[in-house]
């Protein structure tokens, strides 16, 4: 089978989404599918040499490498459509990333006449309203989902990365959804000396301290970590929040203590040193890849249950209940920082979920499972 996949994203770049599509592409290519890429020209590093990817102009690509909205998407959005006409190649079906993507795809089918698979990566009618003023969260809520159900009516298919999304648009699509979340075939362990290497850079002692791994976007519940991390650091437990944000790297003023790394070897050394691991975000409809990155490590994550991600309180996770405050998120923390052994127990349950809910193999089988349906109907 030949893939187009569409990405309006910078590429390559250390967040989860463009994580999420590389393993994707990878571990489609091992069960024999080629797939080209198609995404902006800008990007952080050199893309993977063995992805195939074609790219818009830089110039004509957007200069934040960030999520959410941005005024010089619509120009780039035209010169990705463009470039899919003019690339001259014959595929079989489009996988789409983002509600950007898909609608992009949608335009195109009246003259490709290819199925679109849509990936949906979050609910825009959850997550569109993080990026304005509280103001307009009623009308961008209702924009959101608009586009939400607008997609999900026209998509042959939809892969949905979290049971919320499957939920809210199977209420709406015409095709089938499929839940399909994102994989993680866990790597050899960094060795306990470079943990303690990188700890020590950012005067850390390993287990002693809260982490959380990720970008710093509105929609990534930050403003909830940050005033338990100030109760924790009076009482001389740091949280951390490990990124490659640097305009943003060590803000001061705020409990929670922002680092820069260099990589993501950084990044998991910090992980599988941290005593607890924690992801505040409440907004549902998709699905971090940091928790999988997470679950790997086997320490303890605290989360919050609205994600609905598959992890069960007190088994592979230690989850907050619905609308519970930052008070109750330091009262968590506190507890498993307290209790090593009961931590331990909650990581090697989140290790084993991993290992039973998100290999690649399987992921990439039900994903080929889906497209063969779309483009034999």
């Amino acid at each position: 089978m030949r893939l187009a996949v569409l990405a309006a994203c910078p590429f390559p770049n250390p967040q989860g989404s463009q994580i999420y599509l590389v393993d994707q592409l990878r571990a489609l290519a091992k069960t024999g599918m080629h797939a080209t890429l198609f995404t902006y020209g800008r990007g952080r590093g050199p893309a993977p040499p063995e992805i195939d990817v074609i790219r818009i102009p830089a110039l004509l690509s957007p200069r934040a490498l960030g999520a959410g909205p941005q005024w010089s998407k619509p120009v780039a959005d035209a010169a990705l459509v463009a470039r899919f006409l003019t690339a001259r190649r014959a595929f079989d079906a489009i996988l789409a990333h983002h509600a950007e993507a898909a609608a992009m795809a949608l335009s195109l089918r009246p003259v490709t006449r290819l199925p679109v698979v849509y990936v949906a990566h979050t609910l825009l009618g959850c997550e569109l309203a993080t990026y304005a003023r509280p103001a307009w969260r009623g009308l961008l809520d209702r924009a959101g989902s608009s586009i939400d159900r607008f997609i999900a009516r026209r998509a042959d298919a939809v892969i949905a990365l979290c049971r919320p999304s499957a939920r809210a648009l199977g209420a709406w699509a015409r095709g089938p959804v499929a839940l399909i979340p994102p994989g993680l075939d866990p790597q050899t362990p960094p060795t306990e000396r470079f943990q303690r290497d990188i700890c020590a850079r950012f005067g850390l002692a390993p287990r002693s301290f809260v982490l959380y791994a990720g970008n710093l976007g509105p929609y990534q519940g930050l403003e909830l970590l940050e005033p338990a991390a100030r109760e924790l650091r009076a009482e001389g437990t740091p949280v951390v929040a490990a990124t490659h944000d640097a305009g943003r790297a060590g803000r001061p003023g705020d409990g929670l203590e922002i680092v820069e790394v260099a990589s993501f070897d950084e990044v998991r050394a910090l992980s599988f040193a941290a005593g607890v691991l924690v992801h505040p975000r409440r907004t549902p409809g998709g699905f971090p890849i940091k928790l999988l990155n997470y679950m790997e490590t086997a320490r303890p994550i605290v989360a919050f249950s609205e994600l609905d991600s598959g992890l069960e309180h007190e088994r592979s996770a230690w989850l907050l209940a619905p609308g519970s405050s930052s008070v109750e998120l330091a009262m968590a923390l506190r507890r498993l920082l307290a209790s090593p052994e009961h931590g331990d127990r909650i990581g090697r349950g989140a290790r084993r979920h991993l290992l039973e809910h998100h290999a690649w193999a399987d992921i990439a089988g039900r994903t080929v499972e889906l497209l063969g349906k779309v483009t034999s109907s």
